[in-house]
Order: C-alpha cells, then structure tokens, then sequence
C-alpha cells in the first residue's frame, strides 16, 4: 500500500526585506514624494538602503503517513507546524523538494479557510464539496449530516460573514471531516471552539481515521494530541527532531520546553507581591531521592520540596500550602499542612520546610509550583510559579503496562467476585 503523504526533503524559504530608515507615520505628500523618486533611488544606490535576509521556514523536512493514520504535528511557536500545512494543502509551493497526496484533501487551517463570506452556509457547503470533486448528488447525501452537526440550521440560509467566529468554526469542521476526504488537515483552529464541540470534533476524527481517512491534527494541546493521535511529528525550526509513538514524542516536546526555558526562581521569589508587601518565601528548591536539586521528578516516584523563609518577627500557627499547576495553570494538585493534620507553633527567623509526597500521583508533563502562607486567617505572602518541573515517564508500575495518560496516576488493587467467592489479582511477573 503507498503512503497516503509521502514529504521528501522539502524546504520553505521567505525573503524577508529589512529597511534602513522606517518612520511610522508620513503625510501623503511624503509618500508621493518617495514613490516617484523610487525608481531613481534604486538607479542611484542599487541595493544600498536595504538589507535581504532568507527565512527558512521549513528545511529539509521528511516523513510519510499511512491510510488511515491519524498523526499529530507538534512543537513550539515558529517551529514551521503551520508552514507546513500549507504547502500539504497546497496554499503556498515548496522552495524545495517534492510532496505527494494521494487522495482527496479537505483542510482546516484558520477560521473562514475555504468559505466565502458573501454565500450561505447552505451554499458554501456545496461549494466546498465542489472545491474537493463531489458531485452534487454526493453532497445532497451528506448535506443534513453536516447541518446536524454544525448545529447551525437556524442561520444555513445566512451570509457566513454574519457568523460568529463559533459558528464558522463548527460549520467549517462539519464540511471538512463529513465530504469523504482521503486526507483531513486540521490546525489549532480548533480551540476557537467550545469544550463540548471540541469533544464532538475529536470524536469526528477518530471516527473517519477508523474509516481510513488520513488525519493530520496541529496541536499545543498535549493531551488532545496523546486522545487523538496514534502518531506524533516533533517539529523544530522547520526540520523533524522526532518522531514515533505519541507518549515518546511528547515526552521529548516538554524536555526540549523545560531545557529551552530555565526557570528563574530567583525572579519569582523576588518580584514584588501583588497582595502583600512582605516577602517571606527566600528559597524553594526540588531534591531528588539522593537529596541533589533537580527539575525532573519520574513517573510515581517521591515529590520533595524544600522551602527557605525569612519571616523576621515571630509567626504563631502558621499554614503553608503548596499548589502545583499544570502548563495551562490549571491547579492539578493541592497539599497543605491542615489537610496533613500537621501544626506548626511557631516560626521566626530564617528557617526550611520541607514538604513530602511519598508519591507524587502526576502524569508526565510540565508543572509549577505556587507557594502560599497564612495566619490568624490572612494571607501573608503567596508565590506564583515559584518553581517548575517535569514529570518523566518511567516504569513505576511494572515493564511493558501500558502508556501513562491522563493528570493523575496511582497504582491500584483489583479482585474478581464471581459465584459467592473472592479472587484478588496478584501483580504479574
């Protein structure tokens, strides 16, 4: 069988001009002025007075997909995700190299990609299934399927220009991932949707990967990509770094995340508050089990946090609590010493506090730390961000038992209970 997307060597280069001398504003007789005396300057000074710069883009980028696969395109702001998109969907050529499509490609890239805003919902569907080779007849056969799930019936006889950019978005994805394509590429877009459209859309995608359809899916959202994807493309300044099964490639994105942006402790401890002008939180640093500093924590293993305060006056009962967020600041976990039933008479001075989780229930991803103390019912001082680190992957539950998904992982017990006995599951070896 021949890959669905076969990309060999391609590269994406864009001149950028960069001029010497820009203002801001100019009066239109400036303007005049500059355009007609133009061509006399170019004469006069050749090349002189600007300076050309090559963008790669994209550079010698290579990978296949099968039928029916549905592979995820990752990496940071600018690494060429986007870029890339285009010139699969045919928007923009390559510079070089070679891209082959078998199949037909419906494309999802931006809010309005494919629709003209003066037609109707109604006829912008016919004019895209037109745009991908469907006949009328084949349309028609799909048309209420589409309005079902744009859920949009009320407006298909409205200009999508009046459309907020919610409706747009629903009926976009309705048109792209219901007119039978071979291959559908769908961008961040996305998110411009709802929570409960967003599940509809992923569960759209899956559906027509099963059916063989071909799915490449942009995404910053790690778990969509880890749902979705059965595959996974790290991008990084326009060239593959990596690529494979989803928890491996994602793994990679947020190592690559966590060492491309050390965190800077120091700032966080020592920006100004914005509910208190005490600083009492000096210090916060992550051990690992040997007791060395560290900013990776494996799969289940031992969470120790130490704190350094500088309090001056005494504090009687005080309550720390520690926060940990996820990259979208998200709060995912909270302890505290009320909840852990511990109480602290009395600190003053400079002194540590360690916090202790036995084992830290998180999934692999990226995480903060906020940091917070009370007393007599007030908050004295509160630190956002104050630390970052990172989940790995690792073998904390046993060789071979399946890929680490979700915010939180614990190990677990199991028993059968069948014809009035009792069988508990022993770990395999």
């Amino acid at each position: 069988m021949h890959p669905a997307i076969s990309v060999e060597n391609i590269g994406k280069c864009y001149r950028v001009d960069h001029a010497v001398e820009r203002r801001a504003y100019k009066t239109l007789r400036e303007t005049v002025t500059s355009l007609c005396a133009a061509p006399l300057r170019r004469l006069r000074n050749g090349a002189k007075g600007r300076a050309n710069e090559d963008f790669w883009a994209l550079r010698n980028l290579t990978f296949t997909t099968e039928p029916g696969e549905r592979v995820g395109i990752i990496g940071r702001n600018g690494a060429g995700k986007s870029t890339l998109l285009k010139v699969l969907s045919r928007i923009t050529k390559p510079t070089s190299g070679q891209v082959r499509l078998r199949g037909r490609v419906g494309s999802l890239l931006e809010v309005g990609t494919g629709f003209h805003p003066e037609l109707t919902g109604r006829e912008n569907i016919y004019l895209n299934g037109a745009i991908l080779g469907m006949s009328r007849r084949d349309i028609a056969r799909k048309f209420d399927q589409i309005v079902d799930f744009a859920e949009v019936e009320k407006f298909l006889d409205t200009p999508v220009k009046r459309y907020s950019s919610g409706m747009y978005v629903r009926l976009a994805f309705a048109v792209a991932a219901h007119l039978e394509p071979e291959i559908l590429i769908v961008d961040e877009v996305l998110a411009v949707g709802d929570v409960a459209f967003q599940r509809k859309c992923m569960g759209r995608m899956k559906e027509v990967g099963k059916n063989g359809c071909t799915v490449l899916f942009v995404s910053h959202n790690m778990p969509a990509i880890e749902t979705l994807c059965t595959r996974a493309i790290l991008l990084d300044r326009g060239s593959v770094v990596r690529e494979g099964n989803v928890p491996a490639v994602v793994g990679e994105y947020h190592r690559r995340l966590m060492s491309g942006q050390p965190q800077d402790q120091a700032g966080a401890l020592d920006a100004p508050r914005p509910h208190s002008n005490r600083k009492l939180f000096c210090a916060a640093t992550l051990l690992d089990e040997a007791g060395a500093p560290t900013q990776y924590i494996p799969l289940s293993a031992p969470f120790h946090l130490r704190l350094g305060l500088d309090v001056g006056e005494p504090i009687e009962h005080p309550l720390i609590g520690v926060g940990i967020d996820d990259v979208f600041g998200q709060r995912v976990l909270t302890v505290h010493t009320p909840a852990a039933g511990c109480v602290i008479e009395r600190i003053s001075g400079r002194c540590e506090v360690d916090c202790r989780i036995a084992h830290l229930p998180l999934a692999p991803g990226d995480y903060s730390v906020k940091l917070a103390i009370t007393a007599g019912g007030g908050e004295l001082d509160a630190v956002e961000r104050a630390l970052q680190f990172a989940v790995t992957d690792g073998d904390a539950f046993g060789e071979g038992r399946g890929h680490q998904r979700g915010v939180c992982i614990a190990a677990s017990a199991w028993c059968v209970h069948a014809s009035g006995s009792t069988r508990h599951l022993e770990p395999s070896v």
